[in-house]
């Protein structure tokens, strides 16, 4: 890694994620320190062998050793003395309830913060254990500010720097990340940080604690997803006498819509002529043919709690004049086919409310053909509703719901008076300034 600065680091906790980082980190140059309370562990490795079985991981910590990059106690203390920056690698496992076990983490915590009310100069703690978000917020940078009689972001540095090494290939993954992500209390922090992975490929990412205390969670947790989804798939398939992974190789093919970003923006539940009744019909063909497959039924589930979502919003909001702006199932079409706005404005005409709708592409006085028929056949009490002046609803609603980002839309939006409690459903343009605003709520941001 050309350009480099080379620090001090104390890696606490030398299980999978602390064995990894400090053995890589010591390859390229760095000072390190690793400490663990297991005196067998720190013994194995101070004779240069490892802990752990993992690729090269054994010739990088024999290599590390004997040259001195890489050296190992059960001093906290005067681990941290000795560094600039501490990795904290200890372990989060789940606890009975299924919540996450944070005592090493505390352990950890305490014994750094300890050092540092000892300590001049600038250091940086740095979890790279997984957590959820709030935890270093709320438990750890409490504790450290408590245990060294220091401010957080002030006096020393706090960053959360989460992992991406997977088991087997985690010495590859370390010097090809697929991106590097550090959550920071000051910039400062962030940069010296970041600079540890000085060369490595991939995005980088500066961005608030809590956000890089999540990512972990998102990706592991799309993975699972992809894995039990493959794997129902494949249960379908092999009920059919089909080959799954002839079918799966042509799903892969497609980087514009399937394994892509496509799809993985939060917003509103999804409806139209083809996702809901083919996930219908493929849960009907498993459940035809005995195949258990609870993740592609639950699907559907999912879709209505979050369409229960934007209802419970407005209820909460306890106003009964409400005016929706988009009623199609998509921008820019008018088809209402299973639209999830269609279904929010029947639920709150149901309940009582007095709505207004507003969409462009779908005003009765431009509708034709099979829509026309649709609405005066079975949604006559929502085409009741349908107004051709955004204007109109903008003057109606104490609650107005963003159901479209047209951009007439957002200019009538833009101007919604401060007791107009605005609920966005789409994300709409600029919602960091939305945001901002004690009368807009996002339902998923």
């Amino acid at each position: 890694m050309s350009g480099q600065r080379l620090m001090g680091i104390s890696v606490h906790g030398l299980g999978y994620v602390g064995c990894v980082s400090a053995a890589c980190f010591a390859a390229e140059g760095h000072r390190v320190i690793g400490v663990d309370v297991n005196s067998d562990k720190v013994d194995a490795l101070r004779s240069g062998r490892s802990p752990i079985v993992e690729e090269h991981i054994g010739e990088y910590i024999a290599q590390t050793v004997t040259d001195g990059a890489l050296s190992v106690t059960t001093d906290a203390d005067a681990a941290v003395m000795a560094s600039d920056i501490s990795l904290v690698c200890v372990g989060t496992p789940s606890a009975p309830g299924g919540g996450l076990s944070t005592g090493f983490l505390e352990q950890a915590t305490a014994a750094i913060g300890t050092a540092l009310a000892r300590k001049d100069g600038w250091h940086v703690v740095v979890y790279r254990s997984t957590m959820v978000p709030g935890t270093c917020d709320e438990l750890l940078i409490p504790l450290l500010e408590r245990t060294s009689h220091k401010r957080a972001g002030i006096d020393f540095g706090v960053c959360v720097n989460p992992e991406f090494l997977r088991e087997g290939s985690s010495v590859r993954d370390f010097h090809q990340p697929p991106k590097t992500v550090v959550g920071e209390t000051d910039r400062r922090s962030g940069e010296i940080v970041m600079d540890l992975y000085d060369g490595l490929p991939g995005p980088r990412f500066h961005v608030p604690i809590r956000v890089a205390e999540m990512v972990k969670y998102v990706d592991n947790s799309f993975h699972a997803l992809k894995v039990g989804f493959a794997n129902e798939v494949g249960a379908i398939c092999n009920a059919l006498q089909l080959d799954s992974h002839a079918v799966m190789d042509i799903f892969l093919a497609d980087t514009k819509l399937n394994i892509s970003g496509a799809y993985l923006r939060p917003g509103f539940a999804f409806g139209g002529s083809c996702l809901p009744k083919d996930v219908r019909a493929l849960t009907h063909t498993a459940r035809r043919n005995d195949i258990d497959v609870p993740l592609l039924a639950n699907v559907l589930t999912s879709n209505e709690v979050h369409l229960r979502r934007a209802v419970d919003f407005v209820i909460k909001a306890d106003h009964r004049r409400v005016g929706i702006f988009g009623l199609s199932f998509k921008q820019g079409t008018d088809d209402l086919r299973e639209s999830p706005m269609v279904e929010l404005a029947e639920r709150l005409i149901g309940k009582g409310f007095d709505v207004k709708i507003y969409d462009a592409n779908v005003s009765l006085s431009r509708l034709t053909g099979a829509n026309r028929t649709y609405i005066e056949q079975r949604l006559p009490h929502i085409g009741h509703a349908l107004v051709d002046d955004v204007d109109a609803v903008l003057r109606h609603g104490d609650v107005l719901i963003a159901g479209s980002a047209a951009p007439e839309v957002v200019e009538t939006l833009s101007r919604a008076r401060a007791d107009q409690l605005v609920i966005d459903l789409v994300r709409l343009p600029e919602a960091a300034a939305w945001r901002d605003r004690p009368n807009y709520a996002g339902i998923a941001w």
